[in-house]
């Protein structure tokens, strides 16, 4: 398969316009759109829908898309792997991560191994969980940085440092004094809750506990969350990380029960991953360690 009909069709199909796809790639306009109109014709199917406000992926493009993008992955490595064989440290890895993680914890990895591998280049992701694991399931990334879970059974999964969970709470509540938070009380509250209105680590606690709580307000981000509690808009739940020199007039407390979340790594198919997603898997282990990194 030609790989740079794939190319086209991967780039217009996430810039959303042949244009674009055609700066990326460094094509002519109607250069991409052969691409893809052959490629087209390769599959016997539309792949993306053309209108005046550019490209839209169909059906049928979503359901090959993952798959051209892995198929590419692997033109990548076996491009990695020759370069290996000359002696020769160079490639790409595209990381898909939280943003606390991003902030707080990976620059010193990445300081460490850059230092080592300069020829290696590094693409950094942010986004929720939902995001992450999306990004990792279209294989738009090589390494995801998240919280655990059983849909990441798939996955080959480096478990990093424990986080625990507080409560946010504003400066007047009623137990902003205490020394921790009961997690029932929950449903008494008017809860802001972060991650496009499901964060889905809060979510599996609710759960855990049956509650439903009554969530007044949502938000994209953890901070913009933080800032309604400090203006006294209701309260939330969150991981320690999130919280982490972000300065505020709130109350954070442990909850009670204590619950904390399991941070680590997430690989696909790491057997077949290219040679520097594995070295850098490799100082992940060697590196990550929370009582070197302060992760927790």
């Amino acid at each position: 398969m030609d790989t740079a009909r794939c190319r086209a069709f991967v780039a217009a199909a996430e810039s959303g316009s042949f244009t674009k796809a055609a700066e990326i790639l460094n094509y002519t306009t109607s250069g991409i759109s052969q691409l893809v109109t052959t490629l087209e014709s390769d599959f016997d199917l539309i792949l993306l829908e053309r209108t005046r406000k550019g490209v839209k992926v169909t059906d049928a493009g979503e359901k090959l898309l993952p798959v051209i993008r892995a198929f590419l992955l692997q033109e990548q490595r076996m491009f990695q792997v020759s370069e290996e064989i000359k002696g020769l440290d160079v490639g790409e890895i595209t990381i898909a991560s939280y943003s606390s993680i991003s902030t707080h914890w990976l620059p010193a990895i990445i300081k460490k191994f850059r230092a080592d591998y300069p020829n290696i280049h590094i693409h950094l992701m942010e986004g929720i969980r939902q995001e992450v694991k999306g990004w990792l399931d279209e294989a738009r990334a090589d390494i995801g940085f998240l919280s655990g879970g059983s849909d990441l059974a798939s996955y080959h999964w480096i478990p990093i440092a424990e986080d625990r969970m507080l409560a946010v709470l504003p400066p007047d509540h009623p137990l902003a004094g205490h020394q921790s938070y009961p997690v029932r009380q929950c449903i008494h509250e008017d809860f802001i809750m972060p991650a496009l209105g499901r964060d889905d680590d809060v979510a599996a606690l609710f759960e855990r506990f049956q509650i439903e709580p009554h969530i007044l307000f949502s938000t994209l981000e953890n901070y913009a969350a933080i800032s309604m509690i400090e203006n006294g808009l209701g309260m939330s739940i969150m991981n320690e990380l999130i919280t982490k020199n972000f300065q505020a007039e709130v109350v954070m407390l442990p909850l009670d029960p204590p619950q904390s979340i399991t941070l680590g790594m997430a690989v696909p198919i790491f057997d077949n991953a290219s040679p520097a997603v594995k070295r850098f898997t490799e100082y992940v282990e060697r590196f990550g360690n929370p009582d070197q990194q302060a992760v927790i």
